[in-house]
């Protein structure tokens, strides 16, 4: 195959992004390669698909390393394989997070450029609201973003139970104040799912400057000295770019590839058997995951989609879906959910709150018989930090993920409070003709030793691995602020792996706004004018107030 000016490695979330960018430039050509298929599966598209994908639909089947802070757990780990990434597989949940943590990113990491004010005309960019359109959000851009359309009445008594427990009615995350309860927006348009292979790469596909593979896995980055010339496949094809790779292969895949091409920490290549081309300490460090507790409830009667699991009600759910786009289907079971305060310290919303209209909706979780409710409980900024290496030189090979969660103690005592206040939550007036019972971990677990106990057994991760090829300017840093590989020219990394702390909410949005932003980084256009937004009721004191 001839080269491209372009090779964008991943055509996941930021992926299709990229390559739709990039390839708005006719002089340019521009080649997205994706180890997995498209996306031609109903379930990539019908809302309630969500409910099938972290069981193993379109992703690599990995799992962690045993977690030794969590009685060496392993923990299922879902990471996508399919063209669209993580967005065509997750809740759908459109949520960016708190500006404080976007200006942690300048102030704390030195990330220039990285501020809110810088990252939020990016959000506003790829955003395209049925709803809001403001200061915070945009109308127009291609990716969708709307109300929930499949919850059920118990979802307004949740919020109600919310409000009773303590949190304020919040109608918008992504505005002003990101602390309250209420409903997500989702990723979603006409009551389908808007994944950025829908959004941005199905327009972009028709142009002849852009070339899309599937099935098709990378093996290494070829290099010449400390230039990126290109990629090699498994099967031996190499690739040339003339101008960069870019790599966008997620938090778990990017610092894999360069391992693999001999990109990393020394000892740790040298250990698998492989060259070390450049020294880069950093390369798989700093991971960092949200953490679910989750608590199940028993339901009064049918108000949960548990029952529709029922072979000829999942039937007629899709019949009705198909002629009137209606009905559970529309649902993608986390329409509700909150942020709130765990750590009495904590200045801005340390713990998120997903509300589930059923019960085992993801893989790990009991289902109950009849229906039943699940409240998720995650923290929101963890302090653990794991790591990403390789098993061997196979690029066939599993990588080792270690998100070492609770090595800090601090994570631990917080993920309990969490699991705390969403049994308080559910325990509320509004929800108790909806709700029997607390079936897990259920009124007996109450002590210290039965708590951990059961947050051991039942922990999941939020599917939010990010950070482990960081941008920054000391040692530990994998990539500068405009994206560029440390020490080397021609590569570029623009997914969630560069985030040097993780957001205060679901990744996606996030991951999106990188790759808009890489995508002007790369072109070499100017920035928008960093946004002026009003001051907000963003920390602890103004919103209790």
């Amino acid at each position: 195959m001839t080269g491209f000016d372009y090779i964008v490695v991943g055509g996941g979330s930021a992926g299709c992004v990229l390559a739709s960018r990039l390839s708005e430039d006719p002089e340019t050509s521009v080649l997205l390669i994706e180890a997995g298929g498209r996306d031609r599966s109903f379930l990539y598209h019908w809302p309630a698909g969500f409910a099938r994908m972290t069981r193993g639909v379109g992703s690599w089947g990995w799992s962690t390393v045993p977690q030794r802070h969590m009685q060496d757990r392993v923990l299922w780990y879902t990471q996508a394989r399919v063209i669209g990434g993580g967005s065509s597989i997750n809740a759908q949940i459109y949520a960016r997070g708190n500006r404080r943590d976007y200006d942690r990113w300048e102030t704390e990491a030195g990330c220039e450029g990285w501020s809110y004010r810088d990252v939020l005309p990016y959000f506003r960019r790829a955003e395209g609201n049925e709803r809001l359109f403001n200061a915070y959000h945009g109308e127009d851009g291609p990716l969708g973003v709307s109300n929930p359309k499949g919850a059920l009445p118990i979802c307004e008594a949740f919020i109600r139970a919310g409000q009773e427990w303590g949190m304020p009615y919040n109608p918008d995350f992504n505005g002003a104040t990101q602390a309250g309860v209420g409903f997500y927006q989702l990723t979603q348009r006409d009551r389908r799912r808007s994944s950025t292979a829908v959004a941005y790469l199905r327009a972009a596909a028709v142009r002849p400057n852009l070339t899309v593979r599937t099935d098709l896995t990378v093996a290494r980055i070829r290099l010449d000295g400390e230039c990126a010339t290109g990629i090699e496949t498994v099967t031996g094809e190499f690739i040339p770019a003339a101008r960069e790779v870019v790599l966008s292969a997620g938090a778990i895949g990017s610092p894999r590839l360069l391992m693999l091409s001999g990109i990393g920490p020394a000892d740790h290549l040298r250990g698998t058997g492989l060259p070390v081309r450049h020294d880069l300490p950093g390369v798989g460090e700093n991971l960092q995951d949200h953490l679910d507790l989750c608590v199940l409830a028993e339901c009064t009667g049918p108000h949960s989609y548990d029952p529709v699991r029922r072979l000829d009600r999942s039937a007629l759910a899709g019949l009705q879906y198909l002629l009137f786009k209606s009905g559970p289907v529309t649902a993608s079971l986390f329409e509700t959910g909150g942020f709130w305060y765990a750590d009495s310290a904590a200045e801005w919303p340390d713990m998120q709150f997903h509300f589930g209209q059923g019960s085992g909706i993801e893989k790990g979780i009991v289902s109950l018989s009849g229906s039943g409710v699940t409240l998720n409980s995650a923290l929101m900024r963890p302090r653990s930090r794991g790591t990403v290496r390789l098993a061997s030189a196979d690029p066939a090979a599993a990588p080792l993920i270690d998100p070492n969660y609770w090595s800090d103690p601090y994570d631990l005592e917080m993920s309990l409070e969490g699991l705390r206040m969403a049994r308080e939550i559910l325990a509320q007036p509004a929800l108790r003709p909806y709700i029997r019972r607390e079936a897990l971990p259920g009124p007996e677990v109450n002590t210290p030793g039965a708590l951990f106990d059961y947050a051991c057994r039942m922990a999941k991760t939020d599917h939010h691995p990010v950070g482990t090829c960081r941008m920054g300017h000391d040692d530990m840093a994998v990539v500068t602020s405009d994206l560029r590989l440390r020490g080397m020219t021609g590569l570029r990394i623009a997914d969630a792996s560069v985030m040097p702390l993780i957001p205060s909410a679901n990744t996606n949005a996030a991951t999106i706004m990188i790759a808009e932003k890489a995508a002007d980084l790369i072109r070499g256009r100017q920035a928008p004018a960093p946004a002026e937004v009003p001051q907000a009721a963003q920390d602890r004191a103004a919103v209790l107030a």
